[in-house]
Formats: structure tokens, C-alpha cells, sequence
């Protein structure tokens, strides 16, 4: 899309906003491919103008919080510049672990919760924003939509939840991600996380209107300015055709190359979860990033008493695992894969093995689980030109979804009741 059709979307869509409002404008960081500067300085001409006040609140999740070079470069215009042209408007972090700075606006029951999730979940979510919202007569979310391993296409209303919201709602709609399993929830429309995710929405006492974008690469493919629900669903719809990719056979090997936007395994892990449905049984997944040194700046600590392990390895052991954050759970299992654990044994079985050739010591590579190779001795040359060998490249891996149909699929756990593959998998 050229900028003056973007310009024209936005004024069409954002022609209800009145006169004096106070808008608050919720954007990714820097782990997300958006054409975040234009939008920056578009919405700053455009709404700027008639509102009684325009700030922008990075939706970080858990993500570490932006240095004000780091929000400069994701806005495309400097803090001395932005002063000058936008005195009025401020650009800050999401606090998710800040308890003064989150207040509740509702909660989803147990029992409701346990409708949304056909049986997997049964536990009420309060539901804790960050308190600024409250400063504000509209939320505009304005972000990409893509396939995504916890709710199945990011964007829209995720921008709130988890995306502004305390770590209790973070742990558990991610929780419920790693139940369900990213094979079978990635690149899906209507997944149990995204559910609860509109449920809590609701409970959000001021009016949403969305800006959703699918971006491939650095081009703007699609945006549609409107109703959270209704603008993320036809952002999800154009993903699917652009961003998921249909192999006619699984791979043995792959070496994924993460995006360079990714700067920590907890982001970096895409390329994981964006290549294990177009992994045979038994193949294995490298991720090669020589400039990745840290596991996790927020969780590091936490990912290091855990380790990586398969679902049942938590599920057959919730007592030893009850004080983990269920974040952190489900952040360790997405990354190990699908696979089976033997609680009576000890046994731990992946469905595919996960290598890291990354700048992460061997040592503490398998002290978490996970495999090493010598990211010096990979020449990525070698790896070309070798998928009927059953070897594949992925470059800036983490953007597109690979899926083969002769990829086994892992089983709902026995609590959930939906037991076959969703409309969206199986056609």
C-alpha cells in the first residue's frame, strides 16, 4: 500500500474519533515488522490535530522495556525531533510488572473460562491492565497481524491482552497456549487463547477501535481501520494466504535463521515455532543466530532453573511446578516442541530435536536442554540447495509460517474436547 492510501484508510476509518478526545495508542517494539513510522507520523497529523491529547504505549508484554534510542528508532523520528514537531504526544513502555501501575477491570470466571476453553482451563483470570488507560477516552490498537504460537494470529485485541496487561493474565493465556500445543494452535483463526483474549477485551471500560496490518517483509500488503474483532479477523484471513507456506513433505532438517529484529531466545524462538509443523518425526530444527547471547533479559534466571521440556513433563508434575509462572512453562515447552514424558522413568521424548548454534555457551545450552552446535562451524552454503535431501534454509525465520501435510500433529490433551484438527488445518 502506497502512503496516501494509508493516509486515506486511516482517515476513513478513524472519522468517528471527536473533537477534544484524549487517544492513547497502543504499538508493538521492535520484535514485529510495521511500517510503525509512517503510521507515527500519519496519526500524529491526523488525530494529533483533533485530540485533546495523543500518546502512544508500547505493548510489550513481557518484553524488556525500549530505551529512548530504541523508541526512536521504532517510531522513525528522534525524542529532540519529536519535541519540536509533537510537543503534546509521548511514547512510553507497558509496565507489566509493576503492580501500582495495573489496575483490574473485571475478571473471566472458572466456569466461563472452562466453556471458552472446552475443558483445558477451569481457573478464573482477573483481568489487570496498566492503570494509564484510565487517562483516556479512546484506545486505538494499531499492529501487525500474523501467524503466532499462543494465540494463533497476533494482533488485534492482543495488543491489550496480554499485551498491556499484569503478569497473571500473561501466564495464563500463555499457559493456555502451551495446553493446547503451538502446533495446533499456530496460524489458526479461532483458537482458545484468542477467545479468552476477546472475552477479557470486553471488560476494557473504554471504546477499541484497530488498525490492523499485514506486513511481509517490509511491504504493507492489507490494513483495515475498525472494530477490533471484525479489523484484526480480515488482517487474519490475508495472513493465512501470505504468511503460511503448504510443503508437500517434512523436512529432516532445518536451519533457521531468526529475524535480526530478535535480539533473545524468548524472540528469537519463531524460528522454531514457525518451522516444527514442516518437521518430520525425529528431524531437528537449528537455530542459527551467532548473534544471540541471552536466553531471556526478562526470564533469563527463571528459564535456567526450568529448562526446556514437553508439555507432559509439567502436566504430570504440577506440584514440583506450581510456583513456575505459567509464562515461563509455556515459553519452555513451545520452544522443546511436541513430545512425551514417562513421569514413572524420567523419560523425556521430543518430537523433534532443538539445536541452538547461537552465541549461548555449549554449557548452558545443554544445562536447559537443548542441543548446541558451533555456530562457527555452520556454513550456511552447505545447507543450500538441499531440500530433496530433506534439508531446508529459512532466512529471517520467524516471519512465515511452514507447515507439511505429512507432519503428525499432537493429540489434545484428554481434558480438552475438541479432539480433531480445526477447520483451518484440515481444510
Amino acid at each position: 500500500m502506497k502512503e496516501e492510501e494509508v493516509a486515506a484508510a486511516l482517515e476513513r476509518g478513524l472519522q468517528d474519533l471527536r473533537f477534544g478526545q484524549r487517544v492513547l495508542v497502543l504499538i508493538p517494539d521492535g520484535t514485529r515488522h510495521a511500517p510503525i513510522p509512517t503510521l507515527f507520523r500519519l496519526l500524529c497529523e491526523s488525530v494529533g490535530k483533533r485530540a485533546a491529547r495523543l500518546d502512544f504505549m508500547i505493548a510489550l508484554g513481557t518484553h524488556p522495556p525500549m530505551s529512548e534510542d530504541a523508541i526512536s528508532r521504532l517510531v522513525g523520528m528522534h525524542l529532540s525531533d519529536r519535541k519540536v514537531r509533537y510537543p503534546d504526544t509521548a511514547v512510553v513502555n507497558h509496565e507489566w510488572d509493576r503492580p501500582e501501575q495495573l489496575i483490574r477491570v473485571g475478571a473471566v470466571s472458572a466456569d466461563e473460562i472452562d466453556v471458552l476453553t472446552e475443558g483445558l482451563m477451569h481457573e478464573e483470570m482477573p483481568v489487570e491492565l496498566n492503570r494509564r488507560i484510565l487517562d483516556y477516552d479512546q484506545l486505538v490498537i494499531c499492529g501487525p497481524v500474523f501467524p503466532h504460537e499462543v494465540a494463533g494470529f497476533s494482533g488485534g485485541a492482543k495488543y491489550v491482552v496480554p499485551g498491556i496487561a499484569g503478569p497473571e493474565v500473561i501466564s495464563i493465556t500463555h499457559w493456555l497456549g502451551a495446553l493446547v500445543s503451538s502446533m495446533r494452535t499456530i496460524g489458526v483463526k479461532d483458537t482458545a487463547v484468542r477467545r479468552l483474549i476477546h472475552r477479557a477485551a470486553a471488560m476494557v471500560p473504554k471504546p477499541i477501535t484497530c488498525i490492523a496490518m499485514v506486513v511481509r517483509g517490509n511491504e504493507l500488503h492489507g490494513m483495515w481501520v475498525g472494530g477490533h474483532e471484525d479489523s484484526w479477523s480480515k488482517a487474519a484471513d490475508l495472513s493465512a494466504e501470505l504468511e503460511i507456506v503448504n510443503v508437500p513433505h517434512g523436512y529432516r532438517r532445518v536451519l533457521s535463521m531468526p529475524s535480526p529484529i530478535y535480539d533473545d531466545l524468548w524472540t528469537a524462538a519463531k524460528a522454531m515455532y514457525k518451522t516444527e509443523p514442516a518437521i518430520v518425526d525425529g528431524g531437528e530444527v537449528v537455530i542459527y543466530a551467532p548473534h544471540l547471547t541471552e536466553i531471556s533479559y526478562t526470564h533469563g534466571r527463571l528459564i535456567d532453573e526450568v529448562g526446556y521440556h514437553v508439555l507432559e513433563y509439567f502436566t504430570s508434575q504440577p506440584e514440583r511446578f506450581a510456583l513456575v509462572p505459567g509464562m515461563i512453562k509455556a515459553h519452555s515447552t513451545h520452544v522443546k516442541g511436541a513430545g512425551t514424558y514417562d513421569a514413572s522413568s524420567g523419560r523425556e521424548e521430543p518430537r523433534i530435536q532443538v539445536t541452538l548454534a547461537t552465541g549461548i555457551p555449549e554449557e548452558r545450552c545443554r544445562r536447559i536442554n537443548l542441543g548446541y552446535m558451533d555456530p562457527l562451524k555452520i556454513d550456511v552454503a552447505d545447507w543450500k540447495d538441499r531440500e530433496a535431501e530433506g534439508i531446508l534454509v529459512v532466512p529471517n525465520a520467524g516471519e512465515m509460517l511452514y507447515r507439511a501435510s505429512d507432519v503428525s500433529w499432537p493429540l489434545m490433551p484428554v481434558s480438552g474436547r475438541r479432539q480433531t484438527l480445526p477447520e483451518e488445518i484440515t481444510g
